[in-house]
């Protein structure tokens, strides 16, 4: 964390009073050499405070970290890992979605199909990826590359980070729900592994609408979750300011997910997140990508399909 960043949860304000506090020292100490030994004492309160804050954080604290501006986007995952990428576009019968990155990629030599949500860093790309907001041809473009891949046998890795379909009339209009229900069909049946990782906001079916695949991780901080904790709480609580409530009511990130067999692993971020690191955060995600496309290539097709099926029909409970 530097001074330059101003998106701050209440709690890491005392990291950053340590912080200028240092820089302060910092200046002094060629002139005031007694002042390495405070430099000293602040870095191992440093250390302390960020494992005190960090490891106390609230639900709602982290789904402010996963929407973090500074965290890495999917571009900055596809820059990382993989070389070359071959971007492809269109949905053949509408136009591009820039919110959906796609592309035939190699990480470390094993080739796949790579597609990201792309949410955009500064306003003029948020804009342009319209903040990550799939329209309905930003599904069929996944759905058609996904099936161009399954053509080649190769792999599909999704990269999830969405507040949600997007919701305006024109998407209605061109079939919104349709496009991610016919996802949802065509994944459930894709003759090659498909695995998910969400790496920021995975929220209701912008996110499940390239998904459902075979294996699903999610980042330490990221949350999955059927409904945004506002739209929890307005919905709910009748208030958006129960947003905190909701976070908390919904259990959207990993561990309560990997009890609910929603996911299957969660890739550890770096102290504070995966902003403070991104390198740690892209290895991790490399690593899971790695060892899940070599586990599920051993699986015959038919197995891989029966596993697949298995995994989300077990998912819920009954009450009677």
């Amino acid at each position: 964390m530097s001074k330059k960043e101003t998106y701050l949860l209440p709690k890491e304000k005392r990291i950053l009073d340590i912080l200028d506090e240092m820089s302060q020292l910092i200046k002094k100490k060629e002139t005031h050499p007694k002042s390495v030994q405070d430099i000293h004492k602040l870095e191992k309160d440093l250390d302390r405070v960020k494992k005190q804050v960090y490891s106390n954080l609230i639900p709602w604290e982290r789904v402010l970290l996963a929407r973090h501006p500074n965290r890495p986007r999917s571009s900055d995952y596809i820059h990382a890992l993989a070389a070359p990428f071959l971007p492809l576009s269109g949905d053949r019968l509408f136009q591009d979605d820039p919110a959906l990155l796609a592309g035939f990629a190699s990480i470390q030599g094993t080739r796949c199909l790579l597609l990201g949500q792309e949410k955009g860093r500064d306003a003029k790309s948020r804009s342009f990826h319209n903040f990550g907001m799939l329209h309905p041809e930003g599904f069929r473009k996944a759905r058609r590359l996904m099936k161009l891949a399954e053509k080649f046998s190769l792999p599909v890795v999704t990269l999830i980070d969405t507040p949600g379909a997007y919701s305006g009339l024109e998407a209605e209009e061109r079939g919104q729900a349709w496009a991610i229900a016919e996802n949802l069909f065509e994944m459930s049946q894709l003759k090659t592994p498909l695995i998910s990782i969400i790496i920021g906001e995975g929220s209701s079916g912008g996110a499940l609408g390239i998904a459902a695949g075979d294996a699903t991780a999610i980042l330490e901080h990221a949350y999955y979750s059927v409904i945004s904790p506002e739209g929890c709480a307005s919905i709910l609580y009748r208030d958006v300011a129960a947003k905190e409530i909701a976070a908390g009511s919904l259990k959207l990130h990993g561990e309560d997910l990997i009890k609910q067999g929603i996911v299957d692993t969660i890739i550890e971020e770096p102290l504070g997140g995966a902003h403070h690191n991104p390198a740690q955060a892209f290895q991790g995600v490399q690593d899971f990508i790695l060892a899940k496309i070599n586990e599920l290539r051993q699986l015959p097709i038919e197995a891989l399909l029966e596993k697949r099926y298995q995994k989300y029909r077990d998912i819920g409970c009954f009450q009677t």
